[in-house]
């Protein structure tokens, strides 16, 4: 265990130094930028590693993983983002732990999650994910929604009983205008930002850049970054 702590700390602080010089590139405050380490695909036992490092931000994507490796947490001080496409028959399990849910991209999802928090006497914080690839269908290849759809969105999550506007996300696209250009597609989230916070003045957080861009997003103007590989190493393949 040790030698694995002493792994997390050594990548981390790579991370932190990365982070530290974007911002400074920028004329950015360090501060300015939250990390959210991404544990997908790893153990409960790297999460307290992680906890215990002084990270208090965590992310997950699939809630069959995600659920239990929160309860086997609970005793840490740590918030949970849910990252990944949200089907509504998990949504009850997902707002069990999920401090954050990033990946908020239709209207049926909105009232799912406000039942649901309202059962479980929480609030939960809600992102739009916006979809800069999204073609004629409205949404992208790994979910989001067309920019044209993010105020829709943003109005039904203000509105709806226990939920909380908190901004945008995005993932830079694999297709489309934006692909390979990932600061083009984060300076293009910022513009919506701007343009949503005009009715939403205190959704003020923008979610994008992961271990390959980070860099990009933060010079376009990122309150986070949601960071995996770089800190917990190359996922094993799955199946």
């Amino acid at each position: 265990m040790t030698e694995r702590k002493d792994e997390l700390a050594g990548n981390l602080a790579k991370v932190e130094e990365r982070i530290a010089a974007a911002c400074a590139a920028a004329g950015r405050r360090r501060e300015e930028v939250t990390l959210i380490v991404v544990t997908k695909t790893y153990p409960a036992s790297d999460v307290r590693i992680l906890a215990d490092l002084g990270v208090r931000q965590v992310a997950e994507n699939r809630d069959q993983e995600a659920a239990p490796k929160a309860a086997e947490c609970a005793d840490l001080p740590l918030a949970w983002h849910f990252v990944g496409q949200l089907q509504t028959n998990k949504v009850r399990s997902v707002v069990g732990y999920a401090d954050v849910v990033q990946s908020v991209d239709r209207p049926r999802l909105v009232t799912a999650l406000s039942r649901e928090a309202v059962r479980a006497g929480r609030e939960v914080g809600c992102l739009v994910q916006v979809a800069l690839d999204a073609g004629a269908s409205g949404r992208g290849e790994r979910g989001g929604v067309a920019p044209g759809g993010i105020e829709e969105l943003a109005d039904a999550i203000a509105g709806a009983e226990g939920l909380r506007f908190g901004g945008l996300m995005t993932v830079a696209p694999l297709t489309g205008e934006y692909a390979g250009r990932q600061q083009a597609a984060f300076e293009r989230l910022m513009d919506l930002s701007t343009r949503v916070r005009a009715n939403h003045p205190t959704a003020t957080m923008v979610s994008a850049g992961m271990s390959g861009d980070l860099e990009q997003a933060v010079a376009a103007g990122a309150t986070h970054v949601r960071v995996g590989t770089s800190v917990l190493g190359v996922r094993p393949r799955l199946g």
